[in-house]
């Protein structure tokens, strides 16, 4: 079985979905509502996972690469 939207039916993406976010613990407070949330496009058949992944890890940015970042403080003394 394949992954992309061509290749499985919405029942088969659910099950993709629910199988991944099964193998993580999610448990705190609204963790894994708001997973099943980001993937809703891809059970839907809007996108494809890797989209919502390049658009998820995106918005991610390391406090080193922020504006003001110096890193520790004690490189260059």
């Amino acid at each position: 079985m394949g992954y992309l939207i061509s290749e499985t039916t919405k029942e088969e993406r659910e099950k993709i979905v629910a199988e991944s976010l099964g193998n993580i613990d999610a448990t705190c407070d609204g963790c894994m509502s708001r997973l099943v949330e980001m993937y809703q496009d891809y059970i839907d058949g809007k996108k494809e996972l890797r989209e919502i992944n390049m658009e998820f890890n995106a918005r991610y940015v390391k406090s080193e690469d922020m504006p003001g970042r110096e890193g520790c403080g004690y490189q260059g003394r």
